[in-house]
């Protein structure tokens, strides 16, 4: 659907944090599901390199995607999330055009 926004984060974390990091993704996950305008939110541990994460979501608008950023459980996973992350990287995709973050 090309009125869809779509987002790629990836993370590259220190590999030692992995459950913690995990743990921590998933009480936000939890909140984020339930924001409006959220079609789908998930994280993925790749297969090959354990320290790379990925969120990949969906958001029905650019606007709620704006609301989650400022949304409570976010700003408490970025605060834990500077225990983990190394480097992120955040691409925002809608029709015709990529941000980069």
């Amino acid at each position: 659907d090309r009125s869809m926004i779509y987002v790629i984060a990836t993370m590259k974390i220190r590999p030692e944090t992995k459950d913690a990091c995990i743990a921590a993704a998933k009480v936000c996950i939890a909140g984020t599901v339930k924001e409006d305008g959220c079609v789908f939110y998930d994280l993925n541990v790749s297969v090959s390199d354990p320290s790379l994460l990925t969120f990949v979501e969906r958001w029905t608008t650019r606007e709620a995607l704006a609301k989650h950023f400022d949304a409570p459980h976010l700003k408490v996973w970025r605060e834990q999330a500077a225990k983990f992350v190394l480097e992120r990287k955040v691409e925002i995709i809608h029709a015709g055009k990529v941000e980069t973050l």
